[in-house]
């Protein structure tokens, strides 16, 4: 534990260093005979951040994707179902492949047969497709299995089949003779791609021997085993579990990094013969059919008649190089599940180690205690000093900030998610009625985590990669306090501030508006009052960008490039002029009537908005070269008009296509407070203390700035209930929440740690980083109402 104690030691304020683009730890356990730096740094150059997500995807080594681009420079892959020399010898290099998966997988083509297929997924639902299940049997699936293997119930319900959830313990009582109903499937993960617990691979076995299966004959149990994310860091080792499962589905990219197109369905060849005929036929599946008559004879060899069309023959000529660099780089999978159980033993060890100052754990981990065993994938929570628990996308965001990638979520897998995270099926169907869906920010529902964090360890993974998660933990979170705000951590004396008298002397320094969701802001000329209607400030986010078929705007989020489009308001002609570099001025009406508009809807923040698509092929064609991404403008054309008196439409909320409220305020108080935060916790050689971080930075729509010696205090607007801007009233609607969005720098589009890996450490309520406040217009009076620099400000 001389790690833990030599991070305790150090002072909270004191940031890790960075990651490292490669590492020099040495596994006492297995580090391929001292050979694991050097391994990355010439096999693995692209690990430039800490990447511990194995589980979703490996890396792929340099020597495998070299050599594979050199065979395509030098020869010509080609149909196999023509019979030119290139395709024979493509057809030829498909069936080498085939042989090597095998041998990889620890049997030969005289016991299974290899059906390539698009991905693990693909290669689960066909074994379900022939599966020759009866309509009074059942679909048994345990519950640590994957989406993709829960999936197959609707299959299996469309055929009458009977539906089993089981506990894997349960296997035993399910499959034996006495209850057997038919012919049944029963399906199990190799490993959970969840907590990372592992499933012994000769249950095929040991069920068949409960019915004494002969060679004219098949059990009434049929086997599928999930080996995608076993596969990868274990010898599957098939001939050595007696009759051997069924089908076993895999995916290349888990095992190798590439290619991401194929997985495979290794079928035990004793069990071709009582297949189910496939209901759908395809190109080279058939040696003979007729036009117009119903028959076709399909052909003799299984991997022919199963594999429809053109089997994807440049990503298994890849496949023969992964191979290769696997077998070169680290000798055998043997070898590299050495080297994943020391990695996972030692992260274990150090995660549960870590305590905050009273003791407390800072991580909850899932399993890796003692029997069962589990592989190189580990699931935890992390909690406050209380034992309160923190939000995971919070966690996953400061992860990506620190240069570390690790995943945040149920991971696909339902039962494990509720068997570890203690939520019932009934919980979680509430979840959905409230609109809470995987992926989205609810990552806390009644103070209960609806989701995890996930690390996964690979062939190549070092164990300075975990020494850095452990940091990066502690650095954050240790002794982090749920409960309450941020403010009273402040080197302000937060008593002196009042929550009742308005006599904050403060003025307005810019107003700013962004005419298009996630692009550019423009500044209200100095001066200028500028209308507040009933959705906000005028133009103020009245567009948005919209991909084909999406219901979700684009963020600059995902397309950082947004930044680099400039609207400029032209009041005069009523118009809005984008400009972007390289490409000449975009005009558009700020008038409805001059617009082809098309009704369609879209969600901002799960909130149901109404956006009406403009129907102008210059205006997508500018939009789609400016951003390399096939894309169109929508509007609201409430928003477009005067907006006071524009009629109400209880359907739709009273605001903008912004996130949450009307109008957000910063102060330049709080945007100097974070700056200082940042020089002083930034290492002397780190080049993000040099960035000026102004408040442009937040996106605001008002600036605030003190006047004379009676200074705002940073932050002090977090205790506003009421703000008045030259007598004007808006209501505090809250803090804003805050995300990776403003660590993009709105100048050069470049994503940055900060700001938001500061107010992260620094700058929380509640558990959610938070920075300036969101106002919402009140009042009978919004028709006069407006907003100018150099307005006085009061607030309460």
């Amino acid at each position: 534990m001389e790690l833990q104690k030599r991070l305790l030691a150090q002072q909270p304020a004191t940031p890790p260093p960075s990651p490292p683009a490669s590492t020099n730890g040495i596994l006492s356990a297995s580090d391929y005979n001292g050979r694991l730096d050097e391994i990355r740094r010439t096999e693995y150059p692209q690990l430039k951040t800490v990447f511990l997500d194995h589980t979703g995807s490996t890396v792929c080594a340099a020597s495998h994707i070299q050599e594979f681009a050199a065979e395509l420079m030098t020869q010509i892959p080609a149909n196999p179902h023509s019979r030119h020399v290139e395709s024979q010898w493509t057809q030829a290099r498909i069936d080498h492949a085939r042989d090597r998966l095998l041998a990889f997988a620890g049997t030969s083509a005289e016991r299974y047969a290899v059906v390539f297929t698009a991905n693990a997924t693909a290669a689960i639902r066909l074994a379900a497709e022939i599966t020759p299940i009866e309509q009074h049997g059942e679909f048994c699936y345990t519950r640590e299995s994957h989406t993709s293997v829960v999936g197959v119930r609707s299959l299996a319900a469309d055929q009458g089949v009977h539906l089993r959830p089981i506990e894997f313990t349960d296997i035993g009582d399910v499959t034996a003779p006495a209850r057997c109903r038919g012919t049944s499937l029963l399906a199990y993960p190799a490993q959970c791609n969840f907590s990372g617990q592992r499933f012994p691979l000769n249950m095929a076995d040991t069920v068949s021997k409960l019915y004494g299966s002969t060679s004219d004959t098949h059990v009434p149990w049929w086997v599928l085993v999930d080996a995608a994310a076993y596969a990868a860091s274990s010898p599957l080792r098939l001939d050595a579990h007696g009759a051997g499962p069924d089908f076993v589905a895999m995916s290349m990219y888990k095992i190798f990094g590439a290619p991401t197109g194929l997985g495979a369905l290794l079928i035990r060849r004793s069990s071709v013969p009582f297949l189910r005929t496939k209901r759908y036929f395809g190109g080279g599946t058939v040696a003979g059919l007729t036009f117009d008559q119903p028959w076709q004879v399909y052909r003799s060899d299984i991997e022919a008649r199963l594999e429809d069309g053109t089997v994807n023959f440049h990503d298994i000529i890849s496949l023969h190089h992964a191979l290769d660099a696997h077998a070169n780089i680290y000798d055998s999978i043997d070898m590299v599940a050495r080297h994943a159980r020391a990695v996972t033993e030692y992260a274990v060890r150090e995660l549960r180690a870590l305590r905050h100052r009273n003791g407390r754990l800072v991580c909850e981990v899932y399993g890796h205690t003692g029997e069962p065993v589990f592989g190189p994938t580990v699931a935890f929570s992390v909690k406050d000093r209380a034992g309160r628990y923190i939000g995971y996308m919070e966690v996953e965001r400061l992860a990506v900030m620190a240069g570390i990638s690790l995943r945040a979520g149920r991971f696909c897998n339902p039962g494990a998610a509720q068997k570890w995270l203690c939520l019932s099926a009934p919980e979680l169907m509430k979840h959905a009625s409230l609109g809470y869906v995987c992926g989205d920010d609810h990552d806390l529902v009644d103070d209960k985590p609806v989701g995890a964090l996930r690390v996964s360890f690979g062939a190549m993974t070092s164990i300075e990669d975990i020494d850095q998660l452990v940091k990066f933990l502690l650095y954050q979170f240790r002794d982090y306090n749920m409960s309450g705000s941020a403010i009273s951590r402040l080197p302000i004396d937060t008593m002196e501030i009042s929550p009742t008298a308005l006599s904050v002397n403060a003025q307005v320094d810019k107003v700013i508006i962004y005419p298009v969701k996630s692009c550019h802001g423009w500044t209200v000329p100095s001066g200028t009052s500028w209308p507040v209607t009933r959705h906000g400030l005028k133009y103020d986010r009245v567009f948005v960008l919209m991909r084909e078929h999406s219901l979700l705007p684009m963020q600059q989020k995902q397309v950082p490039n947004m930044a680099l489009i400039r609207p400029r308001v032209d009041i005069d002609k009523s118009t809005l002029v984008l400009d972007a570099p390289g490409h000449e001025s975009l005009e558009i009406s700020l008038r409805p009537e001059d617009l082809k508009l098309e009704t369609t809807e879209t969600q901002v923040c799960s909130t149901r908005v109404r956006a009406v698509r403009v129907r102008s092929d210059r205006i997508s064609l500018w939009l789609s070269s400016v951003l390399s991404v096939s894309c169109y403008l929508a509007c609201e054309p409430r928003l477009l008009e005067s907006g006071a008196n524009t009629p109400h439409n209880s359907c739709y909320p009273d605001k903008s296509f912004a996130n949450k409220a009307q109008i957000l305020m910063v102060t330049q108080e709080s945007s100097r407070q974070v700056e200082q935060w940042i020089a002083e916790d930034a290492a002397p050689d780190d080049a993000t203390s040099r960035i000026r971080v102004g408040p442009m930075q937040y996106r605001p729509n008002i600036i605030v700035k003190s006047l004379g010696t009676d200074m705002i205090k940073p932050f002090e607007e977090l205790k506003w209930t009421l703000v008045h801007v030259d007598g004007s009233r808006f209501a505090v609607a809250g803090p804003c929440r805050r995300c990776q969005m403003i660590s993009i720098d709105q100048e050069s589009a470049k994503k940055l740690k900060e700001p938001y890996a500061t107010l992260a450490r620094r700058m929380r309520v509640d558990g959610k980083v938070v920075f300036g406040i969101y106002l919402n217009a009140t009042g009978s009076l919004l028709s006069t109402t407006s907003i100018k620099s150099g307005a006085t400000i009061n607030a309460a």
